[in-house]
């Protein structure tokens, strides 16, 4: 489904069960490979992203095989992953290349590791620059910024690193790659990001520490298999909710989804803009809050978007820019110079596509200024084969009168193979 065409509707009023979270089911599925014993996995996401990890693991020989209700992966151990035969391919996903890269590195086998055209292009110099530290052969393609990447691990040493950016991949690959050191390997933050890896290596008997604004892990260590029953995702969630808030009289409940105070920063982001959304905790799993989150339409106003705010928002943004074009004022994001380096530049890609609905834009260089509540108009947008872009255009096209046309929503399948349908099939 490469074009997609959405028209504004009536009211959606419905419950909604989105995919497993994308975090949590990468981590299930390299955590339980590094695992001692047989793990089970249930509500794994099935999209184009998780897939990448999961073929990556199976080719340094982890075996996985679906047991009727979900998965079983049989772990080689801290350690124990196998040279591949063949260059591992990560496809479109950063998660996958960058959370691999820190496992290799406690390898001391040779790994190359590519990917798209998009993730290609995606900066790989802040992961590579600590496992060198570490003592492993870590290097890439234009000067070490870029994939391929080429790693030869082993005989690590920890050390203490400070992320110049808040960046939970980066977080995540220094914390694997401390899981196979000598000593403790410690990593500094300037902002809290999501903390999926640090919850599950605890809860898998690896020896967690926790400092202030620092993060840190004792190695060498072992993980434990366990069970991983994985909750929705909040990213897929922030499209149901940002289309409940721009169709008129709609109302939406999205269930069972993670509820971790670092994933939620959009919906608080939203009841700033006076929206009627509400988070309503019901149990844990995969040892993160989860609950359900209803929303419902109502008037918006623009707010600021501080520094501060971002990392635990950072993957809604082009939802939010949906929900910006609605609201009355101005909404301005700041301090969010992340936004350039993910599948697509998100920044300049989201205010272009806006600009064709009629929406006014100005865009700084870590983030921009959006002008809500002037009348849309149709448009034919572009996804810049960016997953998370295909979606929020094709929820702000429900607010345009005579819809839009999305190109490249394929792109959407990285993350939720079955929108366009649920989206499309009305309800």
């Amino acid at each position: 489904m490469e074009t997609v065409t959405v028209q504004s509707r009536a009211p959606i009023r419905r419950e909604v069960v989105v995919p497993g979270d994308k975090s949590l089911s990468h981590r299930a599925l390299l955590f339980a490979g590094l695992a001692e014993g047989t793990s089970r996995i249930r509500g794994l996401q099935g999209g184009l992203d998780v897939a990448a990890t999961r073929r990556c693991l199976e080719a340094m020989g982890v075996a996985i095989r679906s047991d009727g209700e979900g998965l079983q992966v049989e772990g080689r151990g801290v350690g124990g992953l196998t040279e591949a035969a063949d260059v591992l391919d990560c496809a479109n996903s950063g998660t996958s290349i960058r959370l691999l890269s820190g496992v290799l590195a406690g390898h001391p086998h040779l790994s190359v590791l590519s990917g798209d055209e998009y993730l290609r292009r995606r900066p790989m110099a802040r992961v590579l620059d600590p496992l060198r530290e570490m003592g492993a052969l870590a290097v890439g393609r234009a000067e070490d910024t870029r994939a391929p990447l080429v790693i030869r691990g082993g005989s690590l040493r920890g050390l203490t690193w400070t992320l110049p950016v808040a960046s939970a991949q980066v977080k995540s690959a220094v914390l694997l790659a401390g899981l196979h050191a000598r000593g403790t390997t410690w990593v500094e933050e300037p902002a809290p990001s999501r903390d999926h890896t640090e919850r599950m290596l605890q809860a898998m008997g690896a020896d967690v520490l926790r400092e202030g604004s620092r993060v840190g892990v004792r190695g060498p260590g072992r993980l434990k298999a366990t069970e991983f029953p994985v909750p929705g995702d909040p990213s897929s969630a922030a499209f149901w909710v940002a289309a409940a808030l721009l169709v008129p009289g709609s109302r939406v409940r999205v269930r069972g989804v993670c509820l971790n105070p670092t994933r939620t920063g959009f919906f608080r982001i939203l009841q700033r803009m006076g929206a009627p959304v509400l988070m309503q905790e019901t149990g844990t799993a995969c040892g993160e809050p989860v609950g359900d989150i209803v929303a419902e339409y109502g008037p918006l106003v623009g707010v600021s978007v501080a520094r501060d705010e971002v990392p635990s928002a950072i993957d809604e943004f082009p939802a939010l820019g949906a929900v910006a074009a609605v609201a009355r004022g101005e909404t301005e994001v700041t301090g969010a110079e992340e936004l350039r380096h993910k599948e697509s530049d998100r920044i300049d890609a989201l205010a272009a596509e806006l600009r064709k609905a009629g929406v006014a834009v100005e865009t700084f260089s870590d983030g921009m200024r959006i002008a809500g509540g002037a009348p849309l108009q149709p448009a034919r947008f572009q996804s810049h084969g960016d997953h998370r872009l295909a979606m929020a255009l094709a929820v702000l096209a429900l607010a345009i009168p005579g819809g839009a046309v999305i190109e490249g929503a394929a792109a959407a399948a990285v993350s939720y193979p079955g929108f366009w349908q649920e989206l499309l099939g009305g309800g």
